[in-house]
């Protein structure tokens, strides 16, 4: 089938507009619109047909503003003062009343009331009287877009963010090493080299300047500015190439809210991640863990788990099985070796190997290779919870393990080849490594620490 032409609904969804030269319905109105759909989670194509254009339309403009609303067409969000609320302060300003009084009155922070009196306040021979007319005045004129990019029109400023972000790198003799490739407007595949360049974030180079340039007014920029000038065309400071060189590769930024897909059959309500004691959230009690796994060339795979309190980490081997690369048996076990089945022997044979204290929960996302789990809580008598669809940052300290890992093992290789010893080593490697949330203790001995705590609980009570 083809593209729908324009204005055909598609999958039930239906335009609450007309076309953009319909009576009453201006441009800016259909784009307001159309960045709510997004904001409600619709891609760019079924937004479009809500606003009432053509995807190819609705393409672009999600395309030219980087995957995020515009802050011109992005619906009233209540961060910014009201012109109702300013003349609420004006009056409780005459009135004599403090700042935190006409704070707590409107229900804004004290500090908000205080920027608003210094920054919007009409100044009149010598003394300061505030005016509600006068402050929505000089907070619309703020407002006003285009601003010249502070990246733009500060040569020293962006050649430094430049250099940070996509700067060569070098060998001893100043030679320029690995691999460089051109930028093709999309996200890196998963079968092929990245360039290599300095590749600070944003959030990085952001706090760096402060050290470097403590008396440099001029050298400040927030990292969300960089995001920006990289995301949204026609800002004219950085070049939309250099967005390859972030982590995430991404040429476009993704709107968190999306249309969320249905549970696994398995995970129900009271084994969700609301449900999970509020000490394991704390980490005030050891022995909770997250799990994952990693997935690589060929459907390959490696299990990780990680203790939360102590970031101590355990790698499972998930060999494929012998019969891997022939066909399938249907319902038959998963011939890649992270069936649901091997990865509940993986999770039991490792945890059966720690004193019961030491394994009291355990959060992993919903994927289909944790079904057993009431087998593996049966096993292990550790109590697993499940996560909410593609909510990766409520298993916030295996994500950033599992980003430890793929500097030993990268995307897009066979993960198969790796035997028991080889991953040992590498859980050996990374656990002995300093920990700053560890006051730069290591994992190891942070969790040999509370394993002798147990011990010697276990013999006083015996």
């Amino acid at each position: 089938m083809g593209k729908p032409k324009h204005g055909r609904c598609k999958r039930g969804i239906r335009p609450v507009v007309g076309s953009i030269g319909r009576p009453g319905v201006g441009l800016g109105n259909v784009r307001r619109i159309f960045w709510k759909a997004i904001a409600d989670g619709l891609p760019s194509e079924d937004a479009a047909i809500v606003a009432g254009v053509s995807s190819a339309v609705g393409a672009r403009w999600f395309r030219q503003n980087g995957g995020m609303p515009n802050l011109n067409f992005a619906p009233p969000s209540g961060r910014f003062l009201s012109f109702a609320e300013r003349e609420d302060i004006a009056l409780l300003r005459a009135q004599q009343f403090g700042i935190r009084e006409i704070a707590r009155r409107i229900g804004r922070s004290p500090s908000t009331i205080s920027r608003e009196l210094i920054r919007n306040a009409a100044t009149r021979s010598g003394y300061v009287e505030y005016r509600a007319t006068t402050a929505q005045w000089h907070a619309e004129r703020r407002a006003k877009r285009p601003k010249s990019a502070k990246l733009a029109s500060n040569e020293a400023l962006r050649k430094y963010v430049q250099d940070r972000l996509g700067g060569k790198i070098t060998n001893a003799a100043g030679k320029h090493i690995g691999p460089q490739l051109s930028w093709s407007r999309r996200r890196h595949g998963r079968r092929q080299d990245r360039s290599w360049a300095t590749s600070w974030s944003p959030q990085q180079i952001a706090n760096r300047l402060r050290i470097d340039f403590p008396e440099d007014e001029s050298m400040r920029i927030s990292h969300e500015a960089v995001y920006q000038a990289l995301y949204i065309e026609g800002r004219g400071a950085l070049k939309r190439e250099y967005s390859a060189f972030l982590r995430s590769g991404r040429p476009l930024r993704v709107p968190r809210a999306r249309v969320k897909a249905r549970g696994k059959h398995f995970v129900t309500p009271d084994v969700l991640i609301d449900q999970r004691p509020k000490e394991v959230e704390a980490r005030s009690t050891p022995g909770h863990w997250e799990g994952d796994l990693i997935i690589g060339l060929e459907s390959s795979a490696i299990g990780t788990l990680v203790e939360r309190c102590t970031r101590f980490t355990m790698l499972l081997h998930l060999p494929r099985m012998a019969e891997h690369g022939t066909v399938r048996e249907k319902n038959g076990p998963a011939l890649a070796g992270h069936g649901a089945e091997a990865v509940k022997k993986a999770i039991t044979d490792t945890m059966l190997a720690l004193p019961p204290m030491m394994r009291k929960s355990l959060t992993w996302d919903q994927g289909a290779e944790m079904a057993q789990h009431v087998q593996v809580k049966d096993a292990t008598g550790m109590h697993v919870y499940f996560c909410e669809p593609r909510s990766p940052w409520q298993r916030g300290t295996n994500e950033n393990t599992n980003g430890l890992l793929r500097q030993y093992f990268p995307k897009g290789t066979d993960l198969a080849r790796y035997s028991a010893p080889d991953l040992a080593a590498v859980t050996t490697a990374l656990n002995n490594r300093p920990r700053k949330a560890l006051g730069w203790r290591t994992p190891a001995e942070a969790f040999a620490n509370h394993l002798s705590c147990v011990n010697v609980s276990v013999a006083t009570t015996g």
